[in-house]
Protein backbone atom coordinates (compact mmCIF):
# COMPACT_ATOMS: atom_id res chain seq x y z
CA UNK A 1 0.00 0.00 0.00
CA UNK A 2 2.94 2.21 0.93
CA UNK A 3 3.68 1.98 -2.92
CA UNK A 4 0.00 3.51 -3.88
CA UNK A 5 0.51 6.62 -1.77
CA UNK A 6 3.97 7.39 -3.17
CA UNK A 7 2.49 7.12 -6.60
CA UNK A 8 0.02 9.93 -5.63
CA UNK A 9 2.76 11.71 -4.31
CA UNK A 10 5.19 11.80 -6.86
CA UNK A 11 2.66 12.59 -9.48
CA UNK A 12 1.18 15.88 -7.48
CA UNK A 13 4.64 16.78 -7.09
CA UNK A 14 5.30 16.79 -10.58
CA UNK A 15 2.25 19.12 -11.35
CA UNK A 16 0.06 16.48 -12.40
CA UNK A 17 -3.29 16.00 -10.87
CA UNK A 18 -4.80 12.89 -9.57
CA UNK A 19 -8.48 11.50 -8.60
CA UNK A 20 -8.73 9.59 -5.29
CA UNK A 21 -11.82 7.18 -5.48
CA UNK A 22 -12.75 6.16 -1.88
CA UNK A 23 -15.55 3.78 -0.70
CA UNK A 24 -17.38 5.51 1.79
CA UNK A 25 -19.95 3.06 2.58
CA UNK A 26 -21.30 -0.55 0.61
CA UNK A 27 -24.21 -2.59 1.94
CA UNK A 28 -25.15 -6.36 1.02
CA UNK A 29 -22.34 -8.29 -1.55
CA UNK A 30 -20.08 -5.87 -3.25
CA UNK A 31 -16.39 -6.95 -4.36
CA UNK A 32 -14.92 -4.20 -1.52
CA UNK A 33 -15.71 -2.68 1.55
CA UNK A 34 -15.79 0.85 2.59
CA UNK A 35 -12.56 1.79 3.06
CA UNK A 36 -10.93 0.67 -0.48
CA UNK A 37 -9.54 3.18 -2.90
CA UNK A 38 -8.31 3.85 -6.33
CA UNK A 39 -6.49 6.59 -7.64
CA UNK A 40 -6.77 7.56 -11.50
CA UNK A 41 -3.79 9.81 -13.05
CA UNK A 42 -3.98 12.22 -15.74
CA UNK A 43 -2.38 9.70 -18.42
CA UNK A 44 -5.32 7.10 -17.47
CA UNK A 45 -3.54 4.54 -15.62
CA UNK A 46 -4.38 3.80 -12.02
CA UNK A 47 -3.67 2.47 -8.52
CA UNK A 48 -5.40 0.87 -6.03
CA UNK A 49 -8.91 -1.08 -6.55
CA UNK A 50 -12.72 -0.42 -5.47
CA UNK A 51 -13.46 -3.89 -6.58
CA UNK A 52 -12.99 -4.63 -10.05
CA UNK A 53 -15.30 -5.15 -12.53
CA UNK A 54 -17.90 -3.22 -13.79
CA UNK A 55 -17.78 -0.73 -10.75
CA UNK A 56 -13.99 0.29 -11.37
CA UNK A 57 -14.64 0.29 -14.94
CA UNK A 58 -17.77 2.55 -14.52
CA UNK A 59 -15.37 4.56 -11.79
CA UNK A 60 -11.74 4.84 -13.67
CA UNK A 61 -14.42 6.41 -16.49
CA UNK A 62 -16.13 8.92 -14.06
CA UNK A 63 -12.54 9.62 -12.43
CA UNK A 64 -11.08 10.68 -15.70
CA UNK A 65 -14.35 12.85 -16.57
CA UNK A 66 -13.70 14.68 -13.27
CA UNK A 67 -9.86 14.97 -13.65
CA UNK A 68 -10.24 16.75 -16.81
CA UNK A 69 -13.00 19.05 -15.56
CA UNK A 70 -10.98 19.47 -11.71
CA UNK A 71 -13.87 18.43 -9.46
CA UNK A 72 -15.04 15.69 -7.30
CA UNK A 73 -18.56 14.37 -6.52
CA UNK A 74 -20.15 11.31 -4.73
CA UNK A 75 -21.97 8.53 -7.06
CA UNK A 76 -23.90 5.44 -5.79
CA UNK A 77 -23.81 2.29 -7.90
CA UNK A 78 -26.05 -0.81 -7.22
CA UNK A 79 -25.09 -4.19 -8.11
CA UNK A 80 -28.66 -5.60 -9.28
CA UNK A 81 -30.24 -5.58 -12.69
CA UNK A 82 -32.91 -3.25 -13.93
CA UNK A 83 -32.69 0.19 -12.58
CA UNK A 84 -30.58 3.58 -13.26
CA UNK A 85 -27.89 2.61 -10.75
CA UNK A 86 -27.35 -0.27 -11.86
CA UNK A 87 -24.20 -1.98 -12.70
CA UNK A 88 -26.04 -4.90 -14.46
CA UNK A 89 -24.64 -7.08 -11.79
CA UNK A 90 -26.35 -9.59 -9.96
CA UNK A 91 -23.99 -9.62 -6.70
CA UNK A 92 -27.04 -7.74 -4.76
CA UNK A 93 -25.30 -4.85 -2.78
CA UNK A 94 -24.25 -1.26 -3.00
CA UNK A 95 -21.75 1.08 -2.72
CA UNK A 96 -21.17 4.78 -2.52
CA UNK A 97 -17.96 6.49 -3.95
CA UNK A 98 -16.58 9.68 -3.27
CA UNK A 99 -14.71 10.75 -5.87
CA UNK A 100 -11.65 13.55 -4.63
CA UNK A 101 -9.75 16.12 -7.13
CA UNK A 102 -6.66 16.66 -5.95
CA UNK A 103 -4.67 19.45 -8.04
CA UNK A 104 -1.02 18.62 -8.97
CA UNK A 105 1.52 20.99 -6.66
CA UNK A 106 -0.73 21.86 -3.64
CA UNK A 107 1.63 21.33 -0.93
CA UNK A 108 -1.27 20.81 1.66
CA UNK A 109 -2.42 17.56 -0.13
CA UNK A 110 1.16 16.60 -0.89
CA UNK A 111 2.10 16.85 2.74
CA UNK A 112 -0.57 15.08 3.96
CA UNK A 113 -0.46 11.94 1.55
CA UNK A 114 3.74 12.06 2.20
CA UNK A 115 2.43 12.15 5.81
CA UNK A 116 0.43 8.54 5.39
CA UNK A 117 3.47 6.97 2.84
CA UNK A 118 5.81 7.48 5.68
CA UNK A 119 3.75 6.32 8.14
CA UNK A 120 4.29 2.47 6.36
CA UNK A 121 7.97 2.89 8.48
CA UNK A 122 6.67 3.88 11.28
CA UNK A 123 3.93 1.34 13.45
CA UNK A 124 1.32 3.32 14.53
CA UNK A 125 -2.66 2.83 13.49
CA UNK A 126 -2.91 5.67 10.90
CA UNK A 127 -5.77 7.41 9.43
CA UNK A 128 -7.00 9.69 6.17
CA UNK A 129 -9.01 11.89 7.90
CA UNK A 130 -11.57 14.45 5.49
CA UNK A 131 -14.39 16.92 6.48
CA UNK A 132 -17.22 16.37 3.80
CA UNK A 133 -19.44 19.77 2.84
CA UNK A 134 -21.76 17.79 0.00
CA UNK A 135 -19.34 16.73 -2.55
CA UNK A 136 -16.14 19.21 -1.39
CA UNK A 137 -13.56 17.88 0.67
CA UNK A 138 -12.85 20.86 2.25
CA UNK A 139 -10.38 19.77 5.26
CA UNK A 140 -8.09 17.07 5.00
CA UNK A 141 -5.19 15.81 7.77
CA UNK A 142 -4.21 11.91 9.23
CA UNK A 143 -4.88 10.66 12.54
CA UNK A 144 -3.45 8.26 14.93
CA UNK A 145 -3.33 7.80 18.84
CA UNK A 146 -1.51 10.69 19.49
CA UNK A 147 -3.39 13.30 17.41
CA UNK A 148 -4.01 14.91 14.24
CA UNK A 149 -1.91 16.29 11.86
CA UNK A 150 -2.65 19.02 8.95
CA UNK A 151 -6.33 19.70 10.21
CA UNK A 152 -7.49 23.27 10.51
CA UNK A 153 -10.70 22.22 12.11
CA UNK A 154 -11.05 20.31 15.11
CA UNK A 155 -13.13 16.71 14.47
CA UNK A 156 -15.21 14.90 16.37
CA UNK A 157 -14.64 12.23 18.90
CA UNK A 158 -15.07 8.68 17.49
CA UNK A 159 -13.28 8.54 14.17
CA UNK A 160 -10.43 6.36 15.43
CA UNK A 161 -12.16 3.02 14.48
CA UNK A 162 -11.14 -0.28 12.24
CA UNK A 163 -13.73 0.42 10.01
CA UNK A 164 -14.16 3.52 8.09
CA UNK A 165 -16.48 5.96 9.67
CA UNK A 166 -18.84 8.90 8.41
CA UNK A 167 -19.82 10.87 11.13
CA UNK A 168 -21.11 14.58 11.20
CA UNK A 169 -19.42 15.82 7.96
CA UNK A 170 -15.78 13.47 8.75
CA UNK A 171 -14.97 10.90 7.17
CA UNK A 172 -11.92 8.61 8.51
CA UNK A 173 -10.44 5.48 6.64
CA UNK A 174 -7.78 3.67 8.35
CA UNK A 175 -4.54 3.45 5.67
CA UNK A 176 -1.82 1.98 8.16
CA UNK A 177 -2.40 -0.70 10.55
CA UNK A 178 -0.07 -0.89 13.77
CA UNK A 179 1.95 -4.89 13.62
CA UNK A 180 4.10 -6.36 11.96
CA UNK A 181 4.61 -9.96 10.97
CA UNK A 182 7.79 -11.65 12.83
CA UNK A 183 8.63 -14.50 10.82
CA UNK A 184 11.21 -16.82 12.71
CA UNK A 185 13.33 -18.53 9.68
CA UNK A 186 14.17 -17.68 6.64
CA UNK A 187 13.60 -21.04 4.55
CA UNK A 188 12.06 -22.31 1.23
CA UNK A 189 8.18 -21.60 3.16
CA UNK A 190 9.07 -18.15 4.44
CA UNK A 191 10.79 -16.64 0.97
CA UNK A 192 7.43 -17.66 -0.47
CA UNK A 193 5.12 -16.35 2.17
CA UNK A 194 6.78 -12.68 2.44
CA UNK A 195 5.49 -11.79 -0.96
CA UNK A 196 2.40 -13.23 -0.74
CA UNK A 197 1.15 -11.40 2.85
CA UNK A 198 3.16 -8.41 1.94
CA UNK A 199 0.54 -7.82 -0.90
CA UNK A 200 -2.21 -8.40 1.11
CA UNK A 201 -1.03 -5.73 3.23
CA UNK A 202 1.14 -7.09 5.70
CA UNK A 203 4.46 -5.87 7.07
CA UNK A 204 6.92 -9.08 7.35
CA UNK A 205 9.61 -9.02 9.29
CA UNK A 206 12.28 -12.19 8.78
CA UNK A 207 14.63 -13.37 11.70
CA UNK A 208 16.76 -16.32 11.13
CA UNK A 209 20.37 -16.95 13.16
CA UNK A 210 21.83 -17.38 9.71
CA UNK A 211 23.44 -14.60 7.60
CA UNK A 212 22.34 -16.13 4.32
CA UNK A 213 18.87 -16.38 4.92
CA UNK A 214 18.65 -12.96 6.00
CA UNK A 215 19.79 -11.49 2.93
CA UNK A 216 17.49 -8.73 1.87
CA UNK A 217 17.77 -9.91 -1.64
CA UNK A 218 15.96 -12.52 -0.76
CA UNK A 219 12.92 -10.82 0.82
CA UNK A 220 12.52 -7.88 -1.05
CA UNK A 221 8.95 -7.21 0.01
CA UNK A 222 9.78 -7.73 3.74
CA UNK A 223 10.17 -4.36 5.92
CA UNK A 224 13.04 -5.87 7.55
CA UNK A 225 15.50 -8.91 8.32
CA UNK A 226 17.37 -9.33 11.24
CA UNK A 227 20.13 -11.84 12.11
CA UNK A 228 20.29 -13.57 15.25
CA UNK A 229 20.45 -15.55 18.07
CA UNK A 230 17.15 -17.64 18.79
CA UNK A 231 17.64 -18.25 22.29
CA UNK A 232 17.38 -14.11 22.91
CA UNK A 233 15.50 -12.32 19.72
CA UNK A 234 14.78 -9.36 22.57
CA UNK A 235 18.05 -8.16 21.34
CA UNK A 236 16.74 -7.51 17.88
CA UNK A 237 12.44 -7.42 17.84
CA UNK A 238 9.83 -6.66 20.45
CA UNK A 239 6.86 -8.60 20.03
CA UNK A 240 3.19 -6.74 20.93
CA UNK A 241 0.10 -7.47 20.94
CA UNK A 242 -0.51 -5.81 17.60
CA UNK A 243 1.76 -8.21 16.15
CA UNK A 244 2.12 -11.93 14.61
CA UNK A 245 4.40 -14.14 14.96
CA UNK A 246 5.18 -17.50 12.27
CA UNK A 247 7.62 -19.64 13.66
CA UNK A 248 9.13 -21.96 10.24
CA UNK A 249 12.93 -22.54 12.04
CA UNK A 250 15.03 -25.43 10.59
CA UNK A 251 14.53 -27.36 13.77
CA UNK A 252 12.36 -28.28 16.86
CA UNK A 253 14.97 -26.57 19.26
CA UNK A 254 14.46 -22.80 17.33
CA UNK A 255 10.94 -23.35 17.49
CA UNK A 256 10.77 -24.01 21.37
CA UNK A 257 13.51 -21.17 21.77
CA UNK A 258 10.73 -18.68 20.12
CA UNK A 259 7.70 -20.31 21.62
CA UNK A 260 9.04 -19.87 25.03
CA UNK A 261 9.68 -16.16 24.35
CA UNK A 262 6.72 -14.80 22.60
CA UNK A 263 3.77 -17.88 23.92
CA UNK A 264 3.04 -14.93 26.53
CA UNK A 265 3.77 -12.05 24.15
CA UNK A 266 0.20 -11.18 23.71
CA UNK A 267 0.62 -11.86 20.20
CA UNK A 268 -2.83 -11.11 17.70
CA UNK A 269 -1.43 -14.53 16.47
CA UNK A 270 0.85 -17.38 16.93
CA UNK A 271 1.49 -20.13 14.20
CA UNK A 272 4.47 -22.85 14.17
CA UNK A 273 5.14 -25.37 11.15
CA UNK A 274 5.81 -28.57 11.98
CA UNK A 275 4.63 -32.10 11.53
CA UNK A 276 2.54 -32.97 14.35
CA UNK A 277 4.98 -35.17 16.20
CA UNK A 278 7.25 -32.42 16.42
CA UNK A 279 5.05 -30.01 17.48
CA UNK A 280 3.60 -32.51 20.56
CA UNK A 281 7.16 -32.88 21.34
CA UNK A 282 7.51 -28.80 21.70
CA UNK A 283 4.18 -28.60 23.59
CA UNK A 284 5.39 -31.21 26.12
CA UNK A 285 8.95 -29.51 26.75
CA UNK A 286 6.81 -26.17 27.34
CA UNK A 287 4.13 -27.52 29.75
CA UNK A 288 7.46 -29.11 31.61
CA UNK A 289 8.80 -25.87 31.49
CA UNK A 290 5.73 -23.62 33.24
CA UNK A 291 3.15 -22.65 30.01
CA UNK A 292 -0.14 -23.72 30.55
CA UNK A 293 -2.35 -26.27 27.87
CA UNK A 294 -4.82 -23.00 27.86
CA UNK A 295 -1.66 -20.98 26.99
CA UNK A 296 -0.30 -23.63 23.94
CA UNK A 297 -3.85 -23.38 23.11
CA UNK A 298 -3.70 -20.51 21.32
CA UNK A 299 -1.15 -21.56 19.07
CA UNK A 300 -2.12 -22.53 15.33
CA UNK A 301 0.12 -25.63 15.11
CA UNK A 302 -0.02 -26.97 12.55
CA UNK A 303 -0.06 -23.47 10.78
CA UNK A 304 -2.32 -22.22 8.04
CA UNK A 305 -5.84 -23.34 6.69
CA UNK A 306 -6.11 -27.10 5.99
CA UNK A 307 -6.54 -27.11 2.18
CA UNK A 308 -4.01 -29.76 1.08
CA UNK A 309 -1.66 -27.91 0.86
CA UNK A 310 2.30 -29.27 0.46
CA UNK A 311 4.62 -27.05 -1.69
CA UNK A 312 6.06 -23.75 -0.25
CA UNK A 313 4.42 -21.89 -2.72
CA UNK A 314 1.09 -23.84 -1.51
CA UNK A 315 1.76 -23.60 2.23
CA UNK A 316 2.17 -20.05 2.11
CA UNK A 317 -1.37 -19.54 0.63
CA UNK A 318 -2.65 -21.65 3.53
CA UNK A 319 -0.68 -19.37 5.98
CA UNK A 320 -1.73 -15.93 4.28
CA UNK A 321 -5.45 -17.38 4.52
CA UNK A 322 -5.11 -17.85 7.90
CA UNK A 323 -3.57 -14.24 8.71
CA UNK A 324 -6.46 -12.74 7.05
CA UNK A 325 -8.96 -14.56 9.12
CA UNK A 326 -7.40 -13.72 12.14
CA UNK A 327 -6.73 -9.65 10.65
CA UNK A 328 -10.67 -9.86 9.81
CA UNK A 329 -11.95 -11.45 13.22
CA UNK A 330 -13.36 -14.32 11.29
CA UNK A 331 -10.75 -16.90 13.55
CA UNK A 332 -9.03 -16.36 16.36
Amino acid sequence: MREFWRQMVHALEAGRPVELVSILASGGSTPRGAGAMMAVFADGASAGTVGGGNVEYEAQRLAAELLAKGVGTVRSFRFVQGDAASLGMVCGGDVSLHFQFLPGGDRHVIAVLRDVMDSFGGDQDTWLIRRLEGERVTDMGTGSRAGFRHLTQTPPEGLLESRTVVRDGWTSMQVVRAGKVYIFGGGHVSQALVPVIAAAGFRPVVYDDRPEFTDPALFPAAEGTFCGDFKDISQRVRVTADDYVVIMTRGHQADYEVLSQTLRSGAKYLGCIGSRKKLALCRERLLAAGFTAEEYARLHAPIGLAIGAETPAEIAVSVAAELIAVRSGKME
